[in-house]
């Protein structure tokens, strides 16, 4: 295995820093295992060379090949299912109740691989039923990994990801596809928008949320990137709204939304 620098590695876990705001400071062993292979694979013989191509690559192509193979993409369906239940339980008959126009605006930022934004589209047309033709319940669904944006948009899941799935829901959600694998049914695929969005960005999406899911992202930021990220989800959510992150995560100390219960948090405002 290739050993990178310690003087290419800081310059590095500034670069990742400030272009996407994951912080790498105590993750050496992490980056080297993660891309030693790849590197000799692209024909170079250190880091420090595969790194100058990253560096002065205009089309920003070898930055994103990296950043695919530095973040974890591990997810399965029902993870964390206590958001799911507020979604069901608190969230959509407050929704229904309260938006007017019918048009539910939600967000799965970081959404990996598709897990979470068809499980969301799964709820939604499990709670709203026969309801459901008179509602926009479209999903945004972005991630910084165009792989992983590549794979959701497929809706090809292993059988061990659905396994926690109650059984009506793949009986009625899946189909089979080839090797075992299960595919998400097109009535769910087309109720999710799949685009690349890095968080360190502005958001510019037409309107605001009503609810955003950004759970285990936050765990590679430091508390300046956090804050920094959750004032930008609080100016994109509806008075009102929800925030669901991590249950392992820890809040920014400057948090802008009220804490509801662990993992949730609501833009409150009057009448609310």
């Amino acid at each position: 295995m290739l050993t990178i620098e310690n003087e290419d590695f800081i310059k590095l876990v500034g670069f990742i820093k400030e272009r996407y705001g994951l912080n790498l400071t105590d993750r050496k062993v992490l980056v080297e295992s993660r891309l030693s292979n790849y590197v000799l694979d692209c024909g170079f013989d250190s880091f420090a060379d595969y790194l100058n191509l990253v560096y002065n690559d205009s089309t920003q192509r070898e930055v994103a090949n990296m950043i695919n193979r530095l973040t974890t993409n591990h997810t399965y369906f029902m993870r964390e299912t206590a958001h799911y239940q507020h979604m069901m339980e608190v969230f959509l008959p407050w929704a229904e109740k309260n938006i007017k126009d019918k048009t539910l605006n939600i967000w799965s930022a970081g959404c990996s691989y598709g897990n979470e934004p068809y499980n969301i589209a799964m709820c939604l047309d499990e709670y709203f039923g026969l309801k459901r033709n008179k509602w926009d319940l479209k999903i945004l669904a972005t991630d910084i990994s165009f792989n992983a944006l590549k794979g959701a948009a497929n809706g090809i899941f292993s059988a061990s990801s659905i396994e926690r799935m109650p059984d009506k829901w793949r009986e009625k959600y899946f189909c089979h596809a080839q090797f075992g694998d299960y595919k998400v049914v097109d009535s769910i695929r087309n109720n999710v928008v799949f685009k690349y969005h890095n968080l360190m960005d502005d958001i510019h999406f037409k309107k605001k949320f009503h609810l955003i899911f950004c759970r285990n992202v936050m765990i590679y930021f430091n508390e300046e990137t956090k804050s920094k990220v959750c004032r930008k989800f609080y100016d994109a959510t509806e008075t009102g709204g929800y925030l669901y992150i991590g249950h392992a995560e820890s809040a920014p100390e400057d948090m802008p939304y009220k804490k509801i219960y662990t993992a949730v948090y609501r833009k409150t405002g009057d009448g609310v």
